[in-house]
């Protein structure tokens, strides 16, 4: 598999690459993780739809590849940094250990319950400063798209307080901050590939995980989880890169359309997205062996207290201090 996949890169690169120069239409990979028809797919689709409208199909060829069919989000992370994929959709947890400044987003309680100021605020002046750490690592950051909040889930333990952590098996994704947020709450963090996740649930490897809903219900975890908790402590955040050098070796015109097209794209995902999660949420409520619980505003001030840890040991640096400082004032989330 990884042979093939090596070879399916490598011929991406060396088509993209011969059709650039001799066509003089750029040839764009586009890679993300999800699913064919999933929001993050409609959202890439309208990405195409809209920079092909804005540059014409003589002048641009958008080529999707969804549902991690050019690697884990690691390799497709490097293969774009490597220029072998020009543009990817990734989760913020996974563009850490290649720029750890853009983990600010992942900070537990930093991110409003209002979606449009969500929106807002990572749309405008402040989200793109906080992409600019990218831009060392040969990344060009060209918008945050917003995949949800994030539920807890646990298999034997109805999450009120973070005390009810305390002894349980969290499953993360590998990033030293969220491995930092279940360890303030009392948990121990264990990272687990997403595709080896249903089954370290069902073997009780781990004891609960973070996800959103229409990942929850897609997987199947309400199968193997019985307490479904909506706690509002983070959201699955992605940001939609491209290698630098590409992009900056575009003309104006087409970076425009580039950043034009993302904005449309990103807001495709958000409405494919909210139309889907109240069934989602309805799925799981009715599931007989689920309990769902949304905590109170008392409880969520407990998490939050619960939190600082983590804000003193991730936001350490005076730039990272300055960036929370700026998040926490536009959002209106500050302690």
């Amino acid at each position: 598999m990884k042979k093939s996949l090596n070879l399916m890169l490598a011929m991406i690169l060396v088509v993209s690459l011969f059709a650039g120069s001799s066509a003089g239409n750029v040839q764009i990979t586009f890679s993300h993780n999800q699913p064919l028809g999933g929001p993050e797919d409609i959202g890439a689709e309208a990405f195409r739809a809209r920079l092909i409208e804005l540059a014409g199909e003589d002048r641009v060829t958008v080529n999707i590849f969804p549902a991690n069919q050019l690697g884990q989000p690691r390799e497709q992370i490097e293969s774009t940094q490597m220029g072998v994929i020009n543009i990817s959709l990734q989760p913020v947890a996974s563009l850490t250990p290649f720029a750890d400044d853009i983990k600010l987003i992942d900070l537990p309680y930093i991110l409003p319950r209002d979606r449009d100021k969500i929106f807002e605020v990572l749309g405008g002046p402040i989200g793109k400063e906080a992409l600019s750490p990218l831009n060392a690592a040969g990344f060009e950051g060209l918008g945050y798209w917003f995949g949800g909040f994030k539920l807890f889930t646990t298999r034997n333990t109805e999450i009120r307080v973070p005390d009810d952590f305390i002894g349980l098996r969290i499953r993360v994704m590998d990033s030293p901050l969220l491995i930092s947020q279940f360890t303030a709450w009392g948990a121990t963090a264990v990272p687990i590939a997403f595709g080896e996740l249903y089954n370290a649930l069902a073997q009780n490897v781990v004891d609960g995980q973070e996800n959103p809903v229409q990942t929850i219900v897609q997987q199947n975890f309400h199968e193997v989880q019985n307490y479904i908790i909506q706690s509002y402590h983070g959201a699955m955040t992605y940001v939609l890169i491209a290698n630098r050098a590409w992009f900056n070796g575009l003309d104006a015109d087409m970076q425009a359309w580039i950043l034009e097209a993302e904005e449309y794209g990103r807001r495709a995902m958000r409405v494919a997205y909210e139309a889907r999660e109240q069934d989602f949420l309805e799925i799981i409520k009715n599931a007989s062996n689920v309990t769902f619980y949304e905590l109170t505003d008392e409880q969520i001030y407990m998490f939050r207290v619960a939190s600082r840890p983590v804000y003193e040991e991730h936001a350490s640096t005076e730039w990272q201090r300055q960036m929370v400082a700026k998040f926490q004032e536009a959002f209106g989330t500050g302690f």
